[in-house]
C-alpha cells in the first residue's frame, strides 16, 4: 500500500496526515502535499472540538430520550430577539428557485451540469456511498468541471461532455461531523492517531484546489452544511471557514454555507445557526428525510405516544413537518437568509409513462405547497423534474430572484408544535415489508458504492434508508402491531428479511447477505446505532477498494 505524508515535521509531535487508501490514477493531483498540509492544519486546528461536538450531541440525545423535550435556548433568547442580517446569496447564488442534487461521479457530475438547474448540490454526503475510490475521484470530477476539463465515456462507448452555456452553480455538500475518513489518518500533537474526519477532508480538499478557481468563474466556494444539531457546531463550520479563508489569502466571507435543518435539535436553533454563521451563510434547507430520521431518533424509546405510522404517511402536512418548514420560511427571511425546499422522492420513469405522470403529479404539488409557503427554491432529484419544479416557482416568483420580502409574521410555532408527531395513521404489514426491503436493497447498493438508488420509481438515500430501519427498530422496541393485530417482533422482522432476499434478483457478487447482517444490526440490535452508515463504512467500505 503506498502512502504519502505531509512535509517532514520538525518536532516529535508536530500534526502530520497520513494517506492510507490505494493511490489511483490521478489522485496525486487531489492528495497534493500541499493540500495535505492544509488538511493537517484544518484537524490540528478544529479536530478536537469536533469531537467534543460529536460528545455534545450523545449528551443532547440521552437527556432527550431521558424526558427532557428540547426547547427554545433561553440563554440565546437575545439572538432571536435582536435585529440582525446575513451575509446572504453570493455571486451565482442570487436565483435558486430549483437546484437538482446528485453523485460527484463523471457521468452525474456532466448530467448535472447539463440539466438547467440554478444550482447543482454536489453531493459527498448521502447520495454518495463514501468508498474511497468515490471520495476521490469525486474531487477529480468536481476539479476538471470546475476547470471546463471534464469529459466521460461510458464502457459501452457513449461519450458524455457539458454542452450547456450556462451551467448551474455548484453547492458541494461535504460528510457530517460524524463520519471519519479511515483511509486518512492524523496524527496530533500528542503523538495520537486517528482517523480524519470526513467532514474536513472533503470540505479541505474542494476548498484547497477550487476556491480560487471558482472565484475567477464569478462564483465561489460555496457548501451544503449537513445534519448540524447546534450553534456551536454552526459556530466551529464559521471558524474552519475565516481560518481557510486566512489560509489561502482570500476575503472574509468569500465562502458560502446553507445549512441544512434536519435534526430536531437544529430545528429549536435557526436563529441561532445562522447568527453563528452570519458572515458566511446564505441561508437554510429543510431537509426533511433526515428531519423525519431525528425524530425517530431522538424519541424512538419514550413509548407509544411517540411512534410514527407507514413511511409513507409521514407527509410535510403532518402538524410537526409543517410546524418546522413554517418556522424556517419565518426565521429565514426575517435575516435575509434563502429558504431552500426539500427533495420529494418521487422520480420519473421515462420506459413508464403512467409512472412518470404520477411523479410530475406528486412533485408538482409539493413544489406548489413549498412556493406558496413562501420558500425562496427547491430540490430535484431527476433532470426531468426541473421544468416541473421551475413552473411552480415560476407561477409565484415570476422575474424576481427569492421572495425574501415575504415575512410570514402570522407564522408562530411553539416547541410543542414541533414534536406533535400524532399522525393518527395505522403501521400496516405493507408498510413495514417495505422498510425491510428498501432498507436491505438500498445497503446493497450503498456496499457496493452507488449511494443514491432508485427503488420502486423512489429516489433512495441514506436518509431514507435511516427512516426505514429506525422505524422497524422502534415498532419492534416499542411492542408495535400492524392493523391487522400481527405483532411486530423480531421473529416477524426475520420472516420478512428471508422473504425480501428471497425477492430480490440474485446475482454474483452481490452484496445482498452482507446488507442483511447490516440491516439486522441497526434495525434489530438492542442497542441502537446512530448512523447505520458508521457500522457499515467501517466493516464493509475501508480498504475495500
Amino acid at each position: 500500500m503506498r502512502t504519502r505524508t505531509a512535509p517532514t515535521p520538525t518536532a516529535a509531535h508536530e500534526p502530520t496526515i497520513e494517506i492510507a487508501g490505494r493511490l489511483g490514477p490521478r489522485y496525486d493531483e487531489i492528495l497534493t502535499p500541499e493540500a495535505i498540509a492544509f488538511l493537517a492544519a484544518l484537524h490540528d486546528r478544529f479536530g478536537a472540538r469536533r469531537h467534543d461536538r460529536l460528545a455534545a450531541r450523545l449528551r443532547r440525545r440521552f437527556e432527550i430520550g431521558n424526558g427532557h423535550d428540547p426547547q427554545f435556548r433561553d440563554d440565546t433568547r437575545h439572538i432571536r430577539e435582536d435585529d440582525w442580517t446575513v451575509a446572504g446569496a453570493g455571486p451565482g447564488l442570487e436565483d435558486r428557485r430549483v437546484e437538482i442534487t446528485g453523485p460527484t461521479d463523471p457521468k452525474m457530475t456532466i448530467n448535472a451540469l447539463n440539466s438547467g438547474a440554478k444550482v447543482w448540490l454536489a453531493d459527498q454526503e448521502d447520495a454518495t456511498s463514501p468508498t474511497w475510490r468515490n471520495v476521490i475521484e469525486g474531487q477529480l470530477s468536481l476539479r476538471d468541471a470546475i476547470r471546463g476539463e471534464l469529459s466521460f465515456t461510458s464502457p459501452e462507448g457513449k461519450r458524455y461532455e457539458v454542452t450547456a452555456t450556462e451551467t448551474p452553480t455548484i453547492v458541494m455538500r461535504p460528510r457530517g461531523w460524524h463520519l471519519p475518513e479511515q483511509h486518512i489518518r492524523f496524527t496530533d500533537r500528542m503523538g495520537r492517531t486517528l482517523s480524519a474526519s470526513g467532514s474536513l477532508v472533503d470540505f479541505g480538499l474542494y476548498f484547497f484546489h477550487n476556491a480560487r478557481q471558482l472565484i475567477a468563474n464569478g462564483r465561489g466556494p460555496y457548501f451544503y452544511i449537513a445534519k448540524l444539531e447546534s450553534s456551536e457546531e454552526a459556530k466551529l463550520w464559521d471558524d474552519i471557514f475565516t481560518f481557510s479563508e486566512q489560509y489561502i489569502g482570500i476575503p472574509h466571507g468569500t465562502i458560502r454555507a446553507t445549512v441544512l435543518i434536519e435534526t430536531l435539535p437544529a430545528a429549536f436553533e435557526m436563529d441561532e445557526i445562522l447568527f453563528e454563521l452570519r458572515d458566511h451563510i446564505a441561508g437554510l434547507n429543510a431537509g426533511r428525510w433526515d428531519y423525519i430520521f431525528s425524530i425517530i431518533k431522538n424519541y424512538r424509546g419514550r413509548g407509544a405516544r411517540f411512534v410514527l405510522p407507514d413511511r409513507s404517511e409521514v407527509t410535510m402536512t403532518v402538524p410537526f413537518m409543517r410546524a418546522y418548514t413554517e418556522l424556517l420560511v419565518k426565521t429565514c427571511h426575517k435575516r435575509g437568509a434563502y429558504a431552500i425546499g426539500g427533495m420529494s422522492a418521487f422520480i420519473p420513469n421515462r420506459r413508464d409513462p403512467e409512472v412518470t405522470e404520477r411523479a410530475f403529479e406528486k412533485v408538482a404539488a409539493d413544489k406548489k405547497r413549498e412556493a406558496g409557503d413562501g420558500f425562496d427554491g427547491t430540490w430535484v432529484a431527476h433532470p426531468d423534474l426541473i421544468p416541473v419544479a421551475r413552473a411552480e416557482f415560476d407561477a409565484v416568483l415570476g422575474d424576481r430572484p427569492n421572495q425574501l420580502d415575504r415575512q410570514r409574521p402570522e407564522v408562530e410555532v411553539s416547541a410543542s408544535d414541533l414534536i406533535d408527531v400524532h399522525i393518527g395513521r395505522p403501521i400496516t404489514a405493507t408498510g413495514v415489508h417495505g422498510n425491510v426491503s428498501v432498507a436491505i436493497r438500498y445497503i446493497e447498493a450503498w456496499l457496493r458504492g452507488l449511494g443514491a438508488v432508485a427503488i420502486d420509481n423512489l429516489m433512495e438515500d441514506a436518509a431514507t434508508a435511516e427512516i426505514s430501519r429506525s422505524q422497524v427498530w422502534q415498532w419492534v422496541h416499542q411492542d408495535q402491531a400492524t392493523e391487522d393485530g400481527t405483532p411486530i417482533t423480531r421473529d416477524f422482522i426475520e420472516g420478512l428479511i428471508a422473504q425480501v432476499l428471497g425477492e430480490v434478483d440474485r446475482r454474483e457478487g452481490d452484496r445482498f447477505d452482507d446488507a442483511a447482517e447490516i440491516f439486522r444490526e441497526v434495525a434489530l440490535g438492542q442497542e441502537f446505532p446512530a448512523f447505520l452508515t458508521l457500522p457499515a463504512y467501517t466493516r464493509h467500505l475501508v480498504d475495500a477498494d
